[in-house]
């Protein structure tokens, strides 16, 4: 079932609204329960709530999938281009605009109000092994920059067409810069029409730029210890329906693997 809380977002001095799935036999068992916790809340279940009208289609896979878990969906701002600076942990170009991201204001509001009302409130494994971190597009930059910087949280993300080729050197001067627990995983994934044309009819899961650069980083991240899988989407483009079609990877490699 999903149910929706609001809480208040500080940074902004406004409210935010949580998307909130609980397993079906929630109010039946006495269990506890993993928790993901998933930027841009309003497209993970229904489509009316999703911004361009499709979404993750996470309810029905949930209600199928063996292993039981509680999902957090944080809605952002609808506001002009309020949702790429609480979703740039960076200062950083784009759009034509130079965006001076509260990234990191967003993380604390995640792990000092929203994770510690979650926990008290909701029967949760609350230790980092059983917390993960999920997103796509800005939300991937942000669960990339979680795992790492705010890796005493996050044991897991799924850095979903997380543009690791523009996003590259902060990627790295976040994992150099981190103090990073050896059981952490990170999916990474990006989609072939997203990632710019192959040179010389090169294979696209290898030869693009962001392939290139993903598999570059995910190498350095094993480097560090760090369990990471690459995930090449075929004719993957940068939109919710073909980010659904990621969920099961994402949701077996991160869980259940």
């Amino acid at each position: 079932m999903v149910i929706r809380r609001n809480i208040w977002y500080p940074p902004a001095w406004e409210e935010r609204t949580l998307h909130i799935w609980l397993p079906d036999n929630y109010d039946n068992t006495d269990e506890r329960y993993p928790v993901l916790y998933f930027f841009d809340g309003h497209n993970l279940f229904y489509d009316y709530d999703a911004t361009y009208g499709k979404s993750w289609g996470l309810k029905e896979f949930l209600e199928s999938w063996p292993k039981q878990i509680i999902v957090v969906g944080m809605e952002c701002s609808h506001t002009g281009n309020d949702r790429l600076r609480e979703y740039c942990p960076y200062r950083k170009r784009m759009f034509g605009e130079v965006i001076d991201g509260i990234g990191d204001q967003t993380f604390e509001w995640i792990v000092n109000d929203i994770k510690p009302m979650i926990d008290s409130e909701y029967r949760t494994w609350p230790h980092r092994e059983a917390t993960g971190i999920a997103g796509s597009s800005m939300g991937g930059i942000m669960a990339m920059h979680g795992a790492l910087t705010w890796n005493r949280y996050f044991s897991k993300a799924a850095a979903v067409s997380a543009g690791v080729f523009h996003n590259l050197s902060n990627y790295r001067k976040d994992l150099y810069q981190a103090e990073l627990c050896p059981d952490t995983r990170i999916f990474i994934s990006w989609g072939e029409h997203e990632a710019g044309r192959a040179p010389h009819s090169g294979n696209p899961a290898t030869d693009t730029r962001e392939a290139r650069s993903a598999h570059k980083f995910s190498v350095e991240l094993r480097e560090k210890g760090i369990d990471s899988y690459t995930f090449f989407q075929p004719k993957g483009r940068h939109c919710e329906a073909d980010w659904e079609k990621q969920v099961p990877f994402f949701m077996h490699y991160l869980w259940l693997d």
